[in-house]
């Protein structure tokens, strides 16, 4: 899978609120109610992850989960990385 243009980046994050770029990832900070809601949310991030075989870095801080997308292999930002993200959305 190829990385995607600029535009198509820019366009697919309209869509996707509290998602932005940064260099070649795209990030959100999710917050949650308690620290163990926000591993709550991780071990659930991490099972759509793994369903997909695709796997985002995470940062945990307390309450504060910071999600970043990006496929490695492709070099930037593609389309699982949004598909990922948009399932992500769907779940929290």
């Amino acid at each position: 899978m190829a990385a995607l243009p600029d535009s198509e980046v820019t366009e697919a994050l309209a869509s996707l609120a509290g998602w932005s770029r940064a260099g070649d990832e795209i990030t959100k900070t999710f917050e949650l109610p308690s620290f163990m809601d926000a591993i709550g949310f991780v071990e659930r991030v991490a099972d759509l992850a793994e369903a997909v075989d695709h796997h985002p870095d995470i940062d945990i801080s307390y309450r504060k989960v910071r999600i970043a997308l990006s496929t490695h292999d492709a070099g930037g930002i593609t389309g699982k990385d949004f598909d990922l993200a948009r399932a992500i959305e769907a779940m929290a």
